[in-house]
C-alpha cells in the first residue's frame, strides 16, 4: 500500500532524514518509534508531501507520489492526521466531518456520518459542539474521524495519544485496531508501549536514520534497542 525508498528530507540547510525506507502492507498497523526529535514527524510530512523528499521515492499503491502536492495525495486516499490535530475550532463536530467528506472508492464501504458516529460514540453526543470547545481527547477523536470522512485508503497518525488521559488512550487503541482490516495505518509514537500493543510491525528511528525494524514481538523482546533508542 505504501513504500518509502531511501528518502532524504531537508529543513532549509538542515539535513533531517538520511535515507529512510519503510513500507505498509494492506490490513496492518505499522509504527515508527523514536524519541522526540528523532525524525518521526518529518518522515510523515515527507510521505504526505508537506516536506517533499529531496531524493528517494515514495510510492502509494504502486504510484510514484514523490513531490506530489498534499491535496492530490489526500484526494488519492492518503490521509494524514498531524500531531496538533488541525481541526476547525469554529465549526461544530458535524461540520468538521461534512467539510472533509469525499466519495468512497470502488469496492469501499463508505464512511458516512452515521458510520463514523457508530465508531466514535463520544462524538455522536457532541455533534453540535464547536471543535474549539472539545477536550484534547475529543479533538483527537474528531481529527481521526474527519480523516475517515475522506474515505482514505491509508491512514497516517502522528503521535495520536500525545497528552491524552489513559482511559482515552485505551479507547483510541481499540478504535485504531478496529480500523486496520480495511484501512492500513502508519503511526508515529514516543509511547512505545501503546504503539507496540496495537502494531503488527515497527521501525525505530534516531537522528533521522532507521536503526531497527522488526515484528511487534521482535521489538518487544529486544531490550537493547528499547534502552538505546526508546528509553526517555
Amino acid at each position: 500500500m505504501l513504500r518509502v525508498s531511501d528518502i532524504h528530507v531537508f529543513y532549509a540547510d538542515s539535513h533531517v532524514l538520511h535515507g529512510v525506507s519503510l513500507q505498509v502492507n494492506p490490513s496492518e498497523i505499522v509504527c515508527l518509534l523514536g524519541r522526540n526529535g528523532a525524525g518521526k514527524t518529518t518522515t510523515m510530512r515527507g510521505i504526505a508531501g508537506l516536506n517533499p523528499a529531496s531524493s528517494g521515492k515514495v510510492y502509494f499503491r504502486d504510484q510514484d507520489i514523490t513531490g506530489i502536492p498534499v491535496y492530490y495525495n489526500a484526494r488519492a486516499g492518503l490521509a494524514f492526521v498531524p500531531e496538533d490535530r488541525r481541526i476547525f475550532p469554529r465549526l461544530t463536530v458535524d461540520e468538521n466531518l461534512e467539510v472533509a467528506q469525499l466519495p468512497a472508492r470502488d469496492g469501499q464501504t463508505p464512511w458516512t456520518k452515521k458510520r463514523i458516529y457508530d465508531v466514535f460514540p463520544m462524538l455522536a453526543h457532541l455533534k453540535a459542539r464547536k471543535g474549539g470547545a472539545l477536550s484534547g481527547g475529543e479533538q483527537q477523536m474528531l481529527a481521526i474521524a474527519r480523516a475517515l470522512a475522506g474515505n482514505p485508503l491509508l491512514l497516517m497518525l502522528d503521535e495520536p495519544c500525545e497528552g491524552l488521559a489513559p482511559v482515552i488512550v485505551e479507547e483510541l487503541a481499540d478504535i485504531i485496531v478496529g480500523l486496520k482490516s480495511e484501512t492500513p495505518i502508519l503511526l508515529t509514537e514516543q509511547n512505545a508501549h501503546f504503539a507496540l500493543s496495537i502494531s503488527d510491525r515497527g521501525y525505530v528511528i534516531d537522528k533521522g536514520t532507521l536503526k531497527y525494524e522488526g515484528s511487534r514481538l521482535e521489538l518487544l523482546e529486544n531490550t537493547e534497542i528499547q534502552t538505546r533508542y526508546l528509553a526517555v
